[in-house]
């Protein structure tokens, strides 16, 4: 299922990614070794998204010393691929395309984002138009009767997240389910449900704030009919092969962003709100394991519905490996 919508956009990934590469081809890392590139993916557009991020990364630039660059891309085929190239040295991802760039890439995680609660999960929802009278129940009949938007291919919240907890166990695939799938970004979603281009779409609970800070009157007219279980927040990802020195200057700094009393941690607690966030935490890729769970139970209910039995017995026993793996690490949190 989630094969079928990520082939979709390998061809706008590739056209994508061949303009951030020549983008990016015009400073070469070996001659400045203190440049990064950082990329984001932004749940809103750039434009609503890069006042907000510019300055993080100014005091990335102020606090580290590098020559910090920074690029907004269209989805996460591009960010993975790009950063597979060497052409993105640092990113922004959430925990699906993070998980992508450790196994892809050459990434490594070195930190996690928090809430501005101090917690490290979200959840993803599914929205309608307040006052269509549509229900979950509703939805999960298909019959090709909505209109459906789903996030980025690679999104945890847009896409994964839906087909783990809500599609995949009731065997439905979205392209047969309803009359029309897009795929789109959260802010994209939200607004195109609040005006009744779509009926139904995924988001998540942060993208909602955001849009109700941004365009409250559009929020007034979104209801949300289901929310997922807890699924982790974003992560900021390196590739190994950036000099270890540099990496941890990078880390340091977000670690302890915002952090303590002093005026300037004021200030940049401000900007962290600006992007919903309370901060940063340590981690590394075991954080992933939920999301390694999520795409397992996804390839076992695939491979249920193919009927081929050596093939499930292998999705059975590849899910049962992390589930334990999962469920202990959830023992041994305090």
């Amino acid at each position: 299922m989630i094969g079928s919508i990520a082939r979709r956009a390998l061809l706008a990934g590739a056209l994508g990614l061949a303009t951030l590469l020549t983008a990016s081809c015009g400073g070469d890392e070996a001659d400045n070794p203190n440049r990064i590139v950082f990329a984001v993916l932004p749940a809103e557009s750039q434009a609503s998204s890069e006042p907000l991020w510019a300055p993080l990364i100014d005091d990335l630039r102020a606090e580290t010393g590098l020559d910090v660059e920074i690029h907004f891309v269209a989805n996460y085929t591009i960010l993975v691929e790009a950063m597979r190239a060497n052409q993105v040295q640092v990113a922004w991802m959430s925990a699906q395309p993070a998980l992508d760039a450790v196994e892809r890439a050459n990434g490594q995680v070195i930190g996690r984002i928090m809430n501005t609660e101090g917690g490290t999960t979200y959840h993803s929802v599914v929205i309608t138009r307040r006052g269509s009278g549509i229900t979950l129940q509703d939805v999960m009949a298909c019959g090709r009767r909505y209109s459906f938007g789903m996030g980025d291919a690679r999104s945890t919240s847009g896409t994964l997240a839906p087909m783990a907890f809500l599609f995949g166990p009731a065997g439905i695939e979205p392209a047969e389910c309803f009359s029309e799938v897009r795929n789109a970004n959260h802010q994209a979603n939200a607004l195109a449900v609040a005006n009744g281009v779509i009926d139904v779409a995924t988001n998540n609970d942060v993208g909602l704030l955001f849009t109700t800070r941004q365009n409250p009157r559009a929020a007034q007219n979104i209801e949300v009919i289901w929310e997922s279980p807890a699924i982790p927040e974003s992560a900021i990802v390196a590739r190994r092969d950036v000099d270890p020195a540099t990496v941890e200057r990078i880390r340091s700094f977000f670690l302890t962003y915002g952090q303590g009393d002093t005026p300037r941690a004021a200030e940049q607690r401000q900007v962290l709100e600006g992007l919903e966030y309370g901060g940063f935490q340590a981690a590394d890729e075991s954080y992933l394991d939920p999301i390694r769970e999520m795409n397992a139970s996804v390839a076992l209910m695939e491979a249920r519905r193919g009927g081929d039995a050596a093939a499930i017995a292998r999705a059975q026993a590849t899910y049962d490996q992390i589930h334990a793996r999962v469920q202990a690490a959830q023992e041994i949190q305090p």
